[in-house]
């Protein structure tokens, strides 16, 4: 029976599964493995074929389950640990399964997984220090943002981009917990201090307006009970100094500003139009004036310049009364009026101070004094001539006679000068 089992095996040795096993005569097969050979099971009453094919078909389901295996991990679809898990499933099917075949080549093979386990290990490491150092940098940007933000003024832009950021926190992935609790420390702190400034800030804005609108109440209850007056002039000034108490006074609450703003305004326009009105009537009354005073100063001026410092004077005195006498002109003639009266004026006085100058004692004492040394240096300077021509030194001669010459010419001037005193 022995020979006729060993024949069995030999008819199904070859380099398959069936090759690492071997079937005895009562239908029980064995396996063989680096240990030894073991029993896997018995299948009798079937040829021996049969019973190992039994045997090897398990084989090859855990061979095609350690392929699909290695494929997954080579993949990258199976993560590291996960992978491992299957691998010592798989592992403790093989080891001492039931079937026949290369066990001991499956369990290499499920060994040689392990270093590529352990690179995935190491890149799932690196990716998670890479990530978490990004994660990070991006949280530590955004508190430095959110600090920023505390500590500026940004109170509308600033809501909305706080939101964004913790928005934009949220998706990134937990760092170690002290570095974590540690930015988000700062973070959540930023966004507090933030807020109650926001709020202290807001709370203060409608204090003030709440202050203005009460100052605006009151200036609309002065610039209304001016609306009808008819004192132009201090009025106007009412309405100057009203002005500027209402800038001074701020912003009141949106609606209610733009509704005293609009009383304000409507007061102003009515005093305004009235005195416009006004004045506009008064201009047409005044330009009688106008045009006699611009008669007075056609006659005065026709006496210009002035000749005669008496009659000028009593030209000016007489134009004086004269004017006064006709009373106020339109607004646009004030100044080109008064310009002209001004200009008869500086020709009256023009004069007197040019009667001064021509007879003024001490200045025609100096222009004498004056031309009294210039004629004593001329003489000397031509009796040095003659003294030097007797000598027979003709250079020196013409010399003094030159600067005679341009003495001369200045004394000359000089008794211009005293003539014109004289006069």
């Amino acid at each position: 029976m022995t020979e006729g089992v060993e024949t069995g095996t030999a008819s199904t040795a070859g380099t398959g599964p069936a090759s690492f096993g071997r079937v005895d005569a009562d239908g029980t097969v064995f396996v063989r493995t680096a240990t030894g050979e073991r029993s896997v099971g018995q299948v009798p009453g079937v040829p021996a074929e049969e019973a190992m094919a039994f045997f090897t078909r398990r084989y090859e389901s855990l061979e095609l389950e350690v392929s699909l295996l290695e494929r997954r991990i080579a993949s990258g679809a199976l993560s590291p640990d996960d992978a491992a898990g299957s691998v010592k499933t798989v592992r403790s099917a093989v080891d001492g399964a039931h079937a026949v075949g290369d066990l001991d080549g499956l369990l290499a093979r499920l060994d040689g997984l392990s270093p590529r386990l352990a690179e995935q290990r190491a890149a799932k490491r690196a990716e998670r220090a890479k990530a978490n150092e990004e994660a990070k940098a991006a949280k530590l940007t955004f508190v430095e943002e959110a600090e920023r933000l505390a500590a500026g003024n940004d109170w509308r832009g600033g809501v909305n981009r706080f939101r964004a950021l913790l928005d934009q926190w949220k998706t990134l992935p937990r760092l170690d917990r002290s570095t974590d609790d540690e930015l988000w420390h700062r973070f959540s702190t930023a966004r507090t201090t933030y807020t109650r400034r926001r709020k202290a800030q807001f709370a203060q804005q409608n204090e003030q307006r709440e202050s203005a609108r009460t100052v605006k109440e009151q200036l609309v209850v002065e610039a209304e009970a001016l609306a009808t007056s008819t004192d132009w002039g201090p009025s106007t000034g009412e309405y100057r100094e009203l002005m500027t108490r209402w800038k001074a006074a701020g912003a009141a609450p949106r609606g209610v500003d733009e509704t005293l703003w609009r009383r304000f305004r409507g007061a102003q326009d009515t005093f305004f139009a009235a005195k416009t009105a006004a004045m506009s009537e008064q201009d047409a009354e005044f330009a009688v004036n106008a045009e006699a005073k611009e008669k007075l100063l056609a006659e005065a001026e026709a006496t210009l310049p002035v000749t005669d410092l008496a009659a000028g004077r009593a030209m000016y005195r007489d134009l004086l009364e004269r004017w006064s006498a006709l009373g106020k002109v339109p607004r646009d003639s004030i100044r080109p009026l008064e310009n002209r009266l001004r200009a008869i004026e500086q020709a009256v006085t023009n004069a007197e101070e040019e009667r001064w100058r021509r007879t003024n004692p001490e200045a025609r004492a100096r222009a004498e004094e004056t031309a009294a040394k210039l004629e004593a240096q001329i003489e000397q300077l031509e009796e040095s001539a003659a003294k030097a021509e007797a000598r027979g030194e003709s250079g020196k001669a013409a010399g003094a006679r030159s600067s005679a010459a341009t003495y001369r010419e200045w004394l000359e001037q000089a008794q211009k000068a005293i003539a014109d005193y004289s006069g």
